[in-house]
């Protein structure tokens, strides 16, 4: 018995000695020393991949389908063959239209290669018989005057004068209608450009018949199959048009103030997280989604990679705020960070001491110290869990 209380006098002793060395030593502590960095502030948010615009792709007739040569997510020139329709009705239709052409380019020819001929012949028959009438008339005057004919007689040569001066009269109108500006080209005229139009109009009809893409670009969608009967309004395909790719981003409205066009930023793909690619801010829209309290945002991708689609979720970092070459500490360090008198507990003649600080830009894991500290200061982690006064000893110092 008098072991064992010989045993514990000493173990009470040991850890005296232990406690009173820890009072005048100091309790052992890990340090972070203060050092200057760069520092950049980003706000993040989530959203989707979206061209500037989308085309709705569909029929200006209605038809059966008999081929769609593309599939979705096929990348499509412009001008290339997307959808096709039964075309024959359309072109009989175009053919015709072509033969009514024909027809009018032979009326007008036949007017001015065998009208115009024939009417200037009629117009000189008419001129020579009106001529000879005149003469004729010229000896009826005078036998009458000789009396060898009667009153009936010059009568009947005067006549003959008048008749053939209006079939001269009628010639030369039938000629003008056949002239440059006569109605009958006019006519003619008016009656091949029309057969013309209707022609334009068939062969445009019949391009109907087959969708082709715009431009070039992506097929985000297509909702069309061979056998189909499609009908003008109908959205048969979507097409999201190459060219410039956008994010569009909803970000939470606290951080409106924060943002502004040309800030550049750090986007991944959700099916890609560990690749990213540069965008920068080119829209912010005025007004605020109340159901959500967050604001849209649309960046750039100057340079989109080519996994890159429709559609996908994306993760946005924005730099809102760069410092560079400026003293910061990590952001677990400070107590009191949120409030107006933030404080660490920095390293001073051995003790740990309460020292406050101004800070400035809040960065990822870093905050920004304006005032308070200097470069090589050793400050106290909070795990330490120490007393402002406590007394410590330095175990070590990470940068």
């Amino acid at each position: 018995m008098r072991v064992a209380y010989v045993s514990a006098g000493v173990a009470v002793v040991v850890v005296a000695g232990m406690l009173t060395a820890a009072w005048l030593l100091g309790v052992p502590v890990q340090t972070v020393a203060v050092a200057p960095r760069d520092l950049v502030r980003t706000v993040v948010a989530t959203g989707r991949v979206e061209a500037p615009h989308r085309v709705d792709l569909g029929s200006q007739i209605v038809g059966t389908v008999v081929q769609v040569p593309v599939e979705e997510g096929q990348a499509v020139k412009a001008g290339q063959h997307l959808v096709e329709l039964d075309d024959r009705e359309l072109r009989a239709a175009a053919r015709e239209a072509d033969v009514a052409v024909s027809q009018a380019q032979a009326r007008l020819r036949q007017l001015q290669e065998v009208q115009r001929p024939v009417a200037g012949q009629t117009l000189r028959q008419a001129e020579a018989t009106l001529d000879n009438a005149r003469a004729q008339l010229l000896r009826q005057e005078d036998l009458f005057r000789q009396g060898f004919v009667g009153q009936a007689a010059l009568d009947d040569a005067r006549k003959s004068v008048e008749l053939a001066d209006a079939q001269v009269g009628a010639s030369r109108r039938q000629l003008e209608t056949t002239l440059s500006g006569g109605s009958d080209v006019a006519v003619a005229v008016a009656a091949l450009e029309q057969a013309r139009a209707s022609a334009d109009a068939a062969r445009a009809r019949l391009q109907y018949a087959t969708v082709t893409a715009p431009v070039d670009g992506l097929l985000i969608s297509r909702d069309v199959e061979r056998g189909d009967v499609v009908q003008p309004g109908k959205t048969l395909m979507v097409l999201s048009p190459a060219g410039e790719t956008q994010l569009v981003v909803q970000f939470d409205e606290k951080n409106l103030g924060l943002l502004s066009l040309g800030q550049k930023a750090l986007a991944s793909a959700d099916a890609f997280a560990d690749r990213r690619f540069g965008a920068e801010v080119v829209y912010i829209n005025p007004g605020i989604d109340v159901q959500r309290g967050s604001v849209e945002v649309k960046l750039r991708v100057p340079s989109p990679p080519g996994y890159l689609r429709q559609d996908m979720t994306v993760s946005v970092d924005v730099e809102v705020a760069r410092r560079d070459h400026v003293l910061a500490v990590p952001a677990d360090l400070l107590h009191d960070a949120e409030t107006v008198s933030p404080w660490v507990l920095k390293v001073k003649d051995g003790h740990a001491r309460r020292q406050p600080v101004k800070l400035g830009l809040h960065g990822t894991g870093f905050v920004e110290v304006i005032e308070g500290l200097q470069a090589g200061d050793q400050l106290v982690p909070g795990s330490a869990q120490l007393e402002d006064g406590a007394r410590i000893r330095l175990a070590g110092a990470s940068p």
